[in-house]
């Protein structure tokens, strides 16, 4: 049995006196809001804060209107018909419903990178030596890389990109806004720009049309290997990637592809061989890599029919084994 390793709990009621926790302990204090990723994270002893600094009290981080706050849970965000469908797409397929129930919409922004070699308990990393993210020195995805090549497995982070998401991040120091895209780094190991002593608090964004199709071992539950987010916005669809790269990101090319032009057969097609080309998996998740980057165009091609209108009910119960609204 894994078990949790010593801490101490704190639980500040305000954002405030959260932030002012955070900047008193330092580099030992982590935030915890539902803890679906990092309690079992603990448990595995990548992660050993010596403080947790509960945001569950914090009432304002439950805001429920044109701005999200982080606090909210996942299946607040499915339950919320108003909110665009790719974003509302995303949270339904993040895990199960007891996870989304727990989980939140900050905390899957903040997702900790994923590996093979690095989501495995510390008795089987020391058995095999520990690996670059932590305790080692080497990358045993890429060995001759000087990063870590851990992926990114949000679902929700596309989903908010294509809707020109921006977040709010606070600390005792002040509090600044930055645009979703710009909260990511393409590094397994320093992946969130966001400071140790910030608290993300929360997200605007785009009420947009949108989409979001997700690849994944299983079905009923599981990390993507593969996620798809398309909006259509009044320049043009705008197309995000992740789990192909240690951040999610929009894709440039692509979009500045689809700048002003209809979603024809052939135009869909083509965005589709240039979102596949920004592809970059790599072998350290579920299914085979090079797989994985040839169906990337495909995925495209779903979203972006989907947003055309097409009826895509049949492909996505086939792709999700589950009817997503």
């Amino acid at each position: 049995m894994m078990r949790l390793p010593w801490f101490d709990y704190r639980a500040p009621g305000t954002i405030a006196e959260a932030a002012r926790i955070l900047a008193d302990e330092g580099p030992h204090a982590s935030l915890i809001a539902g803890g679906t990723d990092l309690l079992p994270n603990m448990k595995r002893r990548q992660m050993a804060p010596k403080v947790l600094v509960s945001l569950r009290n914090v009432a304002e981080l439950r805001r429920n209107g044109t701005v999200l706050g982080a606090g909210l849970t996942l299946s607040d965000i499915v339950r919320k018909h108003e909110l665009p469908r790719g974003l509302r797409q995303a949270a339904a397929q993040v895990a199960t419903v007891h996870l989304r129930n727990m989980g939140t919409i900050g905390g899957n922004l903040c997702l900790d990178t994923r590996c093979n070699y690095y989501n495995q308990n510390y008795e089987w990393r020391k058995a095999i030596d520990f690996c670059l993210k932590k305790d080692g020195d080497i990358c045993w995805v890429a060995t001759a890389s000087k990063r870590c090549v851990a992926m990114s497995s949000t679902d929700c982070a596309p989903a908010l990109m294509v809707l020109n998401a921006t977040v709010n991040l606070v600390s005792a120091a002040g509090e600044r806004q930055v645009a979703l895209h710009d909260l990511y780094n393409n590094d397994g190991i320093d992946y969130l720009r966001r400071r140790p002593d910030e608290i993300l608090t929360e997200i605007g964004f785009d009420n947009l049309p949108s989409t979001y199709w997700k690849l994944r071992r299983r079905g009923a539950f599981d990390f993507p290997v593969l996620g798809v987010a398309a909006a259509l916005a009044p320049q043009g669809a705008r197309i995000a990637l992740g789990a192909v790269a240690s951040r999610p990101f929009l894709v440039d090319p692509a979009n500045r592809f689809l700048a002003g032009k209809s979603l024809t057969d052939e135009v869909i097609a083509e965005a589709g061989r240039l979102v596949g080309s920004r592809a970059k998996p790599m072998d350290n998740a579920d299914l085979d890599l090079y797989w994985r980057k040839d169906v990337t165009a495909a995925f495209v091609g779903y979203a972006l029919r989907e947003l055309r209108g097409d009826d895509m009910r049949e492909t996505r119960l086939r792709i999700a084994r589950a009817a997503i609204a």
